[in-house]
């Protein structure tokens, strides 16, 4: 079973993300339905291992928080020049680092090894490796001023994901709650 800790994004975000798509010719979106903001990635996980993951999240205590996006930006791809995900910038607060590094004790506690990259929030929109730089750059320039809205987040979710024939489909496993 291949595990991911996430958000949710509320409806009214998606859609307004969603509301780029088609702008930029090439690109592979990410279905609306299917945008998250990835809190920590667990990968292959055996059956006795998340039911582990599971006690451990069940027990945190977290608070509600507001989120937003910003910005947009890329991830370049590894031993490449070119970009391959486009994203949008999730508004860094106190209250989302805090959930998310005790998601990352939880996990270590049961036995999941620590997560090597920095944190780094964000929706990823789509994949833009076919998508000529010239084009993506005017893409760029045209919404990275993208603002929304705060929303207030009420809880986080733990996901499966499976290969599927287009694309992955993620499976909500669990909802825990914030207060």
């Amino acid at each position: 079973m291949r595990l991911f800790v996430a958000i949710d994004l509320p409806r009214s975000l998606r859609e307004t993300l969603a509301g780029l798509y088609g702008s930029l010719p090439g690109a592979r979106w990410v279905a609306p339905d299917d945008i998250h903001l990835t809190l920590r990635f667990i990968g292959e996980t055996r059956p006795d291992v998340a039911d582990e993951v599971d006690y451990a999240l069940r027990s945190l205590r977290g608070r509600r928080f507001d989120l937003a996006l910003q910005q947009t930006g890329v991830f370049m791809s590894a031993g490449s020049r070119g970009a391959s995900t486009l994203w949008a910038g999730v508004a860094r607060s106190e209250p989302l680092d805090h959930l998310r590094c005790k998601i990352e004790t939880a996990l270590q506690r049961v036995g999941i090894a620590p997560e090597r990259r920095r944190f780094q929030p964000h929706v990823s929109l789509a994949r833009v490796d076919r998508v000529p730089d010239p084009v993506l750059a005017g893409w760029m320039q045209a919404h990275n001023l993208l603002r929304t809205d705060s929303v207030t987040i009420d809880n986080f979710t733990l996901f499966s994901s499976q290969p599927g024939p287009d694309r992955p489909v993620y499976t909500a496993e669990v909802d825990y709650e914030l207060v």
